[in-house]
């Protein structure tokens, strides 16, 4: 996600969600940088702190419904309580800063792990651990060639990828199921985001694999029914 401060303000003990709250507010108003923007899963907001923060002057306040993030250029963003899903919006934002206000640990846990953020605490901030240099296993079969030429098409698609390339994936998974026998789920969404991809397409494509792994088949249009990749 580049070089922006990134922030989750996390419960800790004896703590309450208003504090928490609090902490996201006061650590993105400390950051440099454009107009803020608040997205919440729904309008109405009952945290006293996030609604001072709303009603200020030049503050942007998103619901979930009907709102497509990712788009936060030039602004300073809080996301309230975001599922996994709608974490998927902030892989790859340009924004000049952005803050998370955890709800879930499960669901921010691999968000966390990628993305490695300032962590809030009560009383306590603690800064990026040291980034240890990954080096993935290649991947067999071509299987690596593959997932670099759908990261590089979905690359220039403002919205991820797009069906003609999933059903291509769907088609090759069928047609050519040796191929994928010996790849692993976790090999495939590790590879795909250390290629940069954005969160909904990793999902996409681990997705794929897990459901052929459990036997599965695809509805696949017919332009694509007997594609393999070479």
């Amino acid at each position: 996600m580049g070089e922006i401060p990134i922030a989750v303000s996390r419960l800790g003990e004896n703590d309450s969600r208003e504090a928490q709250n609090a902490r996201a507010v006061k650590w993105l108003l400390a950051q440099p940088g454009g107009s803020v923007v608040i997205v919440t899963p729904r309008r109405a907001v009952e945290s006293a702190s996030l609604k001072r923060l709303i009603a200020q002057p030049n503050v942007r306040h998103h619901a979930w419904r009907g709102f497509r993030g990712g788009h936060f250029d030039g602004q300073r963003v809080l996301y309230a309580w975001p599922d996994r899903q709608h974490l998927n919006d902030l892989w790859n934002a340009d924004a000049d800063a952005i803050v998370v206000i955890e709800w879930g640990v499960e669901e921010t846990a691999e968000w966390i792990e990628d993305v490695n953020p300032i962590q809030l605490f009560p009383g306590e901030t603690i800064d990026p651990s040291p980034r240890a240099e990954i080096t993935l296993e290649p991947l067999p079969n071509g299987v690596d060639e593959i997932l670099e030429y759908i990261a590089g098409m979905a690359a220039g698609y403002s919205s991820g990828l797009k069906w003609n390339e999933e059903d291509k994936l769907k088609a090759d998974m069928m047609n050519r199921p040796e191929r994928w026998a010996s790849i692993t789920v976790d090999q495939v969404r590790a590879t795909c985001r250390a290629l940069g991809m954005r969160g909904d397409d990793v999902d996409t494509i681990a997705g794929f694999l897990q459901r052929r792994k459990e036997g599965r088949r695809f509805n696949v249009r017919s332009s694509y029914r007997t594609f393999q990749f070479n």
